[in-house]
This record gives C-alpha cells, sequence and structure tokens, in this order.
C-alpha cells in the first residue's frame, strides 16, 4: 500500500470510528421497513426454520453446540459493534441448555467495544462476551472457532480476500460462517436496470416523501448516491457473494429485495406511515415488481442470508431460482449489442438525474440568495409590504 493510500485508509478508518461511536441504536429501520420484512420477507425466511437474521445467528449457532456436545464452543463475530446481537444470542443458547461456550467480539471501535463490556457485564455475561479491538481488513485469528457470524459488516470490508482466507482457516473442520448481508452495488447505489425501475416509482411519491431524512435535501428525481466515498460503507458489496462462492461451500442461501430498499430504508423509510392505506398499498406494489423482475433475472437481489462452510456441503437450501450462482450480478456486457447499449442508456440517464439533482439545488440557492438581496434593497427604498 503506497503512503498516500495508506493515508486514505486511514482517513476512513477515523471517519468510521467517529461515525459509530456516538450512536445508540445502531439498526434502527423506518416502521415501514418492519411492514415490509414481516409480511413480505419472514414467510421466506420460516421456509428454513427462522424468521429473522437474528433467528438465524441463534438457529446456527445452537446447532454448532449440538455437534459439539462436549468440551468448550468458540465463536466469532466480525464487526459486532456494542454487541447487542452477541449477547442476545448468548442468552438464547443459555436457554436452550448450551453453556459452556465463548464468542469473540471483534470491532474496530473502542467506544462501542466498551459499550459492549459494560453490557455484558450487566447482563452476566462478561465471562462468555470477550470484546477484541481489531481491525477486521488486517486481523488474523488466533484461535479455531466453530462458528463465525457476520451481521451487515461485509459490506464495510476492503480487504475480502484476506478476511475470508483467514475466517476459512480458523474455522473447524465442520465450522459454519453465517452471514447477513447487503450484496448488491458498491456504495448501496441501484445498478442502472434497477435505477430505472427506482425512478418510475419515484415520480408516484407526493413531495413529502421524497424528503431525503439522512442527508437532509429534498430529491424529485432519486438521486443514485455512492456512500462508500467516505468511511467503508458499500465499500465492496459487489464482491461478497463472488469471492464467498470462490472461498466456500454454501448450506443455506436466501436472497431478496433490491427496488424496495430506497422506499424502506432510513434515508426516506421514515417517510411512509406504516398505518396508512395508500403507503402500504404503495409498498406492496413495488415489492410484487421486485419480485417480478428478480424471477426474470432482470434485476439481482440485494440482500442475502447465508450459512456457508469450507467442506461441501450434501444439498444447499434456498428458493429456486435464486442460487448464489443466479444472484450474482455479471459486469456489463463489453460488446455493442443491444443489452451494452441499453446498459449505457440507463447510466446516462443515471448520471443525468445527479446532475439535475444539484443543479436544481444550486439554482434555488442562488435565488433564495437573490431574492434575500432584492427584498433588503426594496426595503431601504421603502418598497414593498410594511413589516408589523
Amino acid at each position: 500500500m503506497t503512503e498516500s493510500s495508506e493515508a486514505d485508509y486511514q482517513a476512513r478508518v477515523a471517519d468510521e470510528i467517529l461515525k459509530f461511536q456516538n450512536k445508540v441504536h445502531l439498526h434502527e429501520l423506518p416502521d415501514i421497513f418492519r411492514y415490509w420484512s414481516h409480511w413480505k420477507i419472514r414467510p421466506k425466511l420460516e421456509c428454513f426454520g427462522f424468521s429473522s437474521p437474528t433467528g438465524m445467528f441463534q438457529k446456527f449457532l445452537e446447532e454448532a453446540c449440538q455437534r459439539k456436545a462436549y468440551g468448550p464452543k468458540r465463536f466469532l463475530s466480525i464487526g459486532s459493534g456494542s454487541c447487542d446481537l452477541e449477547i442476545g444470542v448468548a442468552q438464547h443458547l443459555l436457554s436452550k441448555g448450551c453453556s459452556d461456550f465463548v464468542i469473540d467480539c471483534l470491532d474496530i471501535n473502542p467506544a462501542l467495544l466498551e459499550r459492549g463490556r459494560a453490557q455484558a457485564l450487566q447482563n452476566g455475561m462478561e465471562t462468555r462476551i470477550i470484546c477484541l479491538q481489531a481491525d477486521f481488513n488486517r486481523w488474523e485469528p488466533d484461535h479455531e472457532y466453530d462458528a463465525v457470524i457476520a451481521c451487515h459488516t461485509l459490506h464495510h470490508v476492503v480487504n475480502l480476500e484476506g478476511l475470508f482466507k483467514n475466517i476459512r482457516d480458523a474455522l473447524t473442520p465442520n465450522g459454519a460462517f453465517i452471514i447477513s448481508d447487503m450484496v448488491g452495488r458498491n456504495g448501496h447505489q441501484r445498478w442502472p436496470e434497477a435505477f430505472h425501475i427506482v425512478q418510475e416509482f419515484w415520480q408516484e411519491l407526493p413531495p413529502s416523501y421524497r424528503f431525503n431524512r439522512l442527508l437532509l435535501r429534498q430529491e424529485e428525481s432519486y438521486v443514485n448516491w455512492d456512500c462508500s466515498t467516505e468511511g467503508f460503507e458499500g465499500i465492496r458489496s459487489q464482491d461478497i457473494l463472488p469471492l464467498l462462492l470462490k472461498t466456500f461451500h454454501f448450506q443455506l442461501f436466501v436472497a431478496y429485495g433490491n427496488v424496495i430498499d430506497p422506499f424502506v430504508d432510513r434515508a426516506f423509510g421514515h417517510n411512509f406511515n406504516a398505518n396508512a392505506e395508500w403507503d402500504r398499498t404503495f409498498i406492496d406494489r413495488v415489492h410484487e415488481r421486485d419480485e417480478q423482475e428478480m424471477l426474470a433475472g432482470r434485476i439481482k437481489p440485494v440482500h442475502m442470508e447465508a450459512v456457508v462452510r469450507k467442506q461441501p456441503c450434501e444439498a444447499m437450501q434456498f428458493h429456486a431460482p435464486f442460487t448464489p450462482e443466479f444472484c450474482v450480478r455479471l459486469p456489463d456486457p463489453a460488446d455493442d449489442g443491444v443489452e451494452a447499449a441499453t446498459a449505457r442508456i440507463w447510466r446516462l440517464e443515471d448520471d443525468n438525474a445527479s446532475l439535475h439533482h444539484r443543479v436544481n439545488t444550486l439554482e434555488n440557492r442562488l435565488r433564495v440568495a437573490a431574492d434575500s438581496r432584492w427584498i433588503k434593497l426594496g426595503r431601504k427604498m421603502g418598497l414593498g409590504p410594511k413589516l408589523p
């Protein structure tokens, strides 16, 4: 790594630590997300014996305990943050009679880990939750693990190849790597084919629904924002699934969601009322279109729940046709055929929408500034309405 790239990396690390250290509710999502996930996604998961990502972690760590009935079990959580998930999983394991285990909680953020230690102590888990400060881009294992979990962590990882190799090497022969994550386009952008559909639905939204609550801006056209420019958010999302296929063997794979994301996530999802009929109907329609396009293979899912192993599995559990291979978004065609031309058109529309938004924002600022100057000048000259 060159000196300049190392400086950029360290700046991103500092930004990542600062961004998350004061967040108490790291996984808080809008009510409309919970409506969508409960009615549309939960049934997909329940086919495999759990109803949520948390339930998946509980199920497969419990199975790991059962496979190794005697002797201590050691688990690892990559990017644990303040250890809320891990404490909950530990409590579940104890309730199921699993007692001889520890969970190593790996994170780069000292403030979050300190919060995790305090919560573990408060819940009587201080001997089971072991907080380890390390950069998972450069981490090397000191132990062998019966299972490794990663909850929305991998899309923050630059060195996916190194991390996956270290996890694979650290797993016991029957060990499992259990994952819940985003595997769409880098920076959580929409690929052109999905962005085109988002814009179709965007035009139906009332203006108040188009306010971005994270970036505090109005988006008359949806802006395909790349959130990986600072920190590590979505830095290599699109590489996660291909590299998992290259490194591991899938036991379970559940994939879902694409176009729906901008409407139910944190930026715009809080604009929706989960109790309002119009809002629910709109989300239902977006979900159905999402499903149709994904089934046809025209767009690819961006959410993934998965269990992978270092050894081949007898059979993989999945919803046909959504195998991991089917869900990989291949690079745009290099030829000059219709598909390539269509992809280029969509990319131009994507760029044009972003440029249009920036121009509108600048025009509005100039208009406000100009109006303000003329109002002040008019008042000095005694023109315009008198102020009370």
